[in-house]
């Protein structure tokens, strides 16, 4: 087949199907071919010449391991040889109709065994969907690294163990259920490992170089809650999640004669009190608008103190016994991140719950405590073979990064409180698309494609704004930093500022605009060349923030060099404005007045002259992509801050179109680790596969 076909609405190219079998060693030849079922649906039929004693099950496994679920074929047909015309071609028309005993409905089967059927529970929870199969791919159906996080953790508190990296390689619940283990439960009330001196993290010690001040940095949700709540069960359940989880506990003192030294500590289960953390306001029947939200959310950034160990506010508008009240829980951003969020909802609701059924709240167990990571990772930093990594980030910083703006950032002016900001949203149509067709056309990432329209946007940018053609951006790229560079670790229901940063030197290519707009072929080139490139960096780049802030010989070398102008980060999935914020919860939702809170010092410099912050609202509608830029006034005018914004949806539009023609998508190298094919190789074998023997 040298055509892309629609299978199960996706667009799908047979010889890439056959080009994944042939590299199976039991099989001689190969033809994957569509055929319509007696419903009219197109679905993937695969033939086979074996070498050896196939069953179909093996040979679906094999699949598996290299294609996403939907290109799986549907059905596989053992031959002693493939027929062919007398021109050598294969007959088609000579090809069995697959029988029963081969043939598996087209739909991903259904459990069949108590593991599968809790995996299948649990990724429809992590994925908030109402159901999953056996076969269906995790990453296909829109999960990613931050939700596959809470994939893991979800299992952990079933009593199931895998890792992030399993998700990953095994995608589906049939092959995690293979992968997973049985967990042996713990007789331990409370793990006090995590107590004592902690180490600062990179991202802390590149937060303390920015000179704001601590106590104002937060993160804050608004829920909507049960009116009947209560502040005594509030504040039950508050304890027990300051309790349990360490960072919570985590003071701030400072010391040494620069005053800008200082040291981290956990403190004892018991040592923070919840009834000096929880305040209720009355209602008293009136209506809550967002004035009387940011009133109170300022009041509370106000009580926190990393120095005293104020780390959490939690605010209940009381609406009387019968209609829903609000709560806004306030966290100093010093101990909480996007996952962590994911963790402290969830288990505030258990521990309100246990509370209210007059039970102790008794939450799941904490795997790697916050204190051991950080310790793991200034050892980490100091590893010689880490530190050789060094060579690499200079090398990236080092290039040329033609300036954006006539000025450069100044710390001094350019401030928090000072920025201007943005926010735009992207429909369902399009970001569907973007979080599930798109990256599984290249086996890539939603940060790939994302990264590479952004790319894309800022070199258009430039044409536009007399600022040369160069294609490459600097680019500094958060991530959620629970990479598993260390052996036996388990961060997924640990709480805490994990993110990293670091810099990444995005470069698409040359293209013409009006071909980035519609789509056009060369799109498919510049997402597989980022890919690559982000691909490059070791560890998803958590290398460079240990050797940025926590080694001593490398550090002042790379502190020296190039800062990106520009930030990127992608928060993952969140609940919109009444979506329950944990599912089979839905007396807990997101309130309609205010969804992800922050706040900072409005004196705290900016880390760029231009930043975007992303995440996508899961809608009853549909995912939305929403988008928020912030920038510096004296460098960025708000007519060029906006282009900007506006060129990155287009391209972001493009490269969804482009997915919709034929031929789109295919492999890079890092999809064969084992193997030494360059990008011309591989697509010289997907070619030869389109064409029939």
């Amino acid at each position: 087949m040298d055509e892309q076909v629609k299978v199960r609405g996706f667009r799908i190219e047979p010889g890439e199907v056959e080009a994944v079998l042939g590299g199976h060693p039991g099989i001689a030849q190969s033809a994957v071919v569509v055929r319509d079922d007696h419903a009219g649906d197109a679905r993937l039929i695969a033939y086979v010449v074996t070498r050896d004693d196939l069953t179909p099950e093996g040979l679906r496994e094999f699949a598996r391991r290299s294609l996403p679920e939907y290109m799986v074929p549907s059905a596989f047909v053992t031959l002693d040889h493939l027929p062919l015309t007398v021109n050598g071609k294969l007959d088609s028309a000579a090809l069995p109709a697959p029988g029963p005993a081969v043939r598996a409905d087209v739909e991903s089967r259904e459990p069949r065994t108590a593991r599968e059927r809790l995996l299948a529970e649990l990724f429809a929870q992590a994925l908030g969907m109402d159901r999953v199969g056996c076969d269906d791919d995790f990453f296909v159906l829109g999960g990613d690294s931050i939700v596959s996080i809470r994939l893991v953790s979800l299992a952990r508190s079933a009593g199931i163990g895998f890792t992030v990296r399993d998700v990953f390689e095994q995608r589906t619940v049939a092959g995690l259920a293979q992968a997973a283990t049985e967990l042996a439960l713990s007789t331990t009330e409370f793990d006090d490992s995590g107590i004592g001196t902690v180490e600062p993290t990179p991202i802390m010690r590149w937060f303390d170089e920015r000179g704001g001040g601590i106590d104002q940095f937060h993160q804050a949700m608004l829920l909507e809650v049960p009116a009947d709540l209560g502040a005594e069960r509030l504040t039950l359940a508050v304890q027990a999640l300051v309790d349990h989880h360490d960072a919570l506990r985590l003071t701030r003192t400072p010391g040494g004669t620069d005053g800008r030294s200082w040291s981290l500590a956990v403190a004892p289960a018991g040592s923070v009190t919840a009834a000096e953390l929880v305040h209720t306001v009355d209602l008293a029947g009136a209506g809550l608008d967002e004035a009387l939200v940011r009133d109170h959310a300022e009041a509370a950034a106000t009580r926190l103190s990393a120095e005293r160990g104020t780390l959490l506010q939690a605010v209940w508008f009381d609406a009387g016994p019968v209609r829903p009240g609000r709560l806004l829980l306030l966290v100093n951003h010093l101990v909480v991140d996007g996952v962590s969020w994911r963790i402290l909802l969830p288990d505030l609701i258990a521990a309100w719950e246990a509370v209210a059924l007059g039970r102790p709240p008794r939450l799941d167990p904490v795997g790697t405590s916050l204190r051991r990571w950080s310790a793991l990772l200034a050892a980490e930093a100091r590893h010689p073979a880490r530190a050789a990594e060094s060579t690499l980030w200079a090398d990236l910083l080092a290039a040329a990064d033609p300036p954006l703006t006539a000025g450069r950032l100044d710390p001094v002016r350019d401030t928090v409180g000072r920025a201007s900001a943005l926010t735009l949203s992207l429909p369902p149509d399009v970001t569907t698309p973007l979080l599930t067709t798109v990256p599984t056309a290249f086996h890539a990432g939603v940060n790939d494609v994302l990264l590479t329209a952004l790319g894309l946007a800022v070199a258009q940018w430039r044409r536009g704004h007399a600022r040369g053609r160069h294609t490459a951006l600097l680019v500094d790229v958060e991530g959620h930093g629970r990479e598993e560079i260390v052996e036996g670790v388990d961060l997924s229901r640990t709480v805490g500022w994990f993110t990293s940063l670091h810099p990444v030197r995005v470069d698409p290519g040359p293209l013409v605009w009006e071909e980035v707009v519609e789509g056009g072929p060369a799109l498919g080139q510049a997402l597989k060349r980022v890919k690559e490139q982000l691909r490059a960096l070791p560890d998803r780049g958590m290398g460079f923030g240990l050797l940025r802030h926590l080694n001593t010989g490398t550090g002042p070398e790379l502190a020296g060099l190039a800062v990106p102008q520009l930030g990127f980060n992608y928060l993952g999935r969140f609940p919109s404005a009444g979506t329950p914020v944990v599912p089979g919860h839905p007396g807990w939702t997101v309130a309609s007045e205010a969804g992800l809170l922050s706040g900072a010092d409005p004196a705290t410099a900016l880390a760029h002259g231009i930043e975007v912050n992303s995440m996508v609202r899961d809608t009853p509608d549909g995912p939305w992509l929403e988008a928020v830029w912030t920038w510096a006034p004296d460098l960025w005018p708000e007519p060029h801050a906006r282009a900007l914004a506006e060129q990155w949806f287009l391209a972001i539009r493009g490269l969804v179109r482009h997915v919709d023609r034929s031929g789109a998508g295919g492999h890079t190298p890092s999809d064969f680790p084992l193997t030494e094919l360059s990008q011309h190789d591989i697509e010289q074998l997907e070619a030869a596969w389109r064409i029939q023997k």
